[in-house]
């Protein structure tokens, strides 16, 4: 496994159209230690997306228990080089029941930079390219958090911030304390999860059903430069293979439509399904989930596509399953 594959000059670490979602790494949600297998399936993947211009890799301290970011760090310690040529953002803040307390979320100053720093360490590098906020803690105190980011950036630990579910009031509450930029916001986007553009075009409309995801989210991100990630942008395969015979007629449909769009495109399901969240202009960067090679190269496939708007209003009438009010 060693050896610099991978020409310093291939990857433009940073443009990458999409992100690789490494929850799926490093077995399963318990203690057991991670094994031969699960590192050489994180070696099969970092190959396959970077292969892919996949250069963006995204993790959470709590994935797997840490181990997806420990069999990460395995993958590093073994090609050092690879660092150079990918991106690497982790999340803090949620915490499972524990001797300490019940499950809840931790903004303090005290998590934020020991999360850091285990990550790091399971990570093998020694800075995060971003580091995210989960979840929003009801609890958070923006001016201690301030306080925390600006110790990371000191030690060079980190190099930028952002959040993860968070609505347009969180982020503008918390960078009011801040001395630096949020720059992501990773939210739930997908054909299959809606509310994101419903909630602007169904509000003050009888007849629509009241949706509740956080109005003016999207507009906020793009008025101040947070690039909008998505997570559960393929829908656990919706749209692009799972057996869908017991899902609503609408969703049924809306399988049939994206299979004849990827023969009219010339490109596969998954492209097509992410290719309509990168529609937007809002610039979204889906983050894929799929830990199986060829899925990986399917997806990589959206950037060889661009639908016409009336493919996406097509798209998009399907899986809400009615007319637009």
């Amino acid at each position: 496994m060693n050896g610099n594959k991978y020409p310093l000059t291939s990857v433009i670490k940073n443009n990458s159209s999409l992100a690789f979602g490494c929850m799926g790494l490093g077995g399963t949600w318990d203690n057991n230690p991670i094994t031969a297998a699960q590192i050489q399936q994180a070696h099969d993947v970092v190959d396959a997306a970077i292969e892919s211009n996949i250069t963006l890799f995204d993790h959470a301290d709590i994935y797997n228990l840490g181990k997806a970011e420990q069999v990460f760090g395995e993958v590093l310690k073994a090609r050092p080089e690879l660092r150079d040529l990918i991106a690497i953002q982790s999340k803090c803040g949620i915490r499972f029941a524990d001797d300490s307390g019940p499950q809840r979320y931790d903004s303090s100053p005290e998590w934020i930079i020991s999360s850091v720093e285990n990550s790091l360490s399971r990570l093998n590098i020694e800075q995060l390219d971003i580091l995210m906020l989960h979840r929003p803690d009801p609890l958070m105190e923006p001016e201690l958090i301030a306080q925390a980011f600006d110790s990371l950036i000191a030690s060079g630990k980190v190099k930028s911030f952002g959040v993860s579910n968070m609505q347009q009031h969180q982020m503008a509450y918390l960078s009011s304390a801040l001395s630096q930029p949020l720059v992501v916001n990773q939210v739930e986007l997908s054909l299959s999860h809606l509310a994101w553009l419903e909630e602007g075009v169904t509000s003050g409309n009888s007849g629509e059903p009241v949706v509740n995801y956080g109005a003016g989210t999207v507009e906020y991100c793009r008025q101040n430069d947070i690039q909008l990630q998505s997570w559960g942008c393929l829908s656990q395969g919706m749209f692009t293979g799972r057996d869908i015979a017991n899902e609503p007629v609408h969703i049924q449909k809306t399988a049939e439509l994206i299979g004849k769009l990827a023969a009219d495109y010339q490109v596969s399901k998954e492209a097509v399904v992410l290719a309509w969240l990168k529609r937007h202009p809002a610039n979204i960067q889906p983050v894929i989930g799929t830990t199986n090679v060829e899925r990986i190269k399917a997806c990589a496939e959206v950037d060889n596509v661009t639908l016409s708007r009336e493919h996406w209003y097509e798209l998009w009438l399907s899986a809400r399953g009615h007319a637009l009010p």
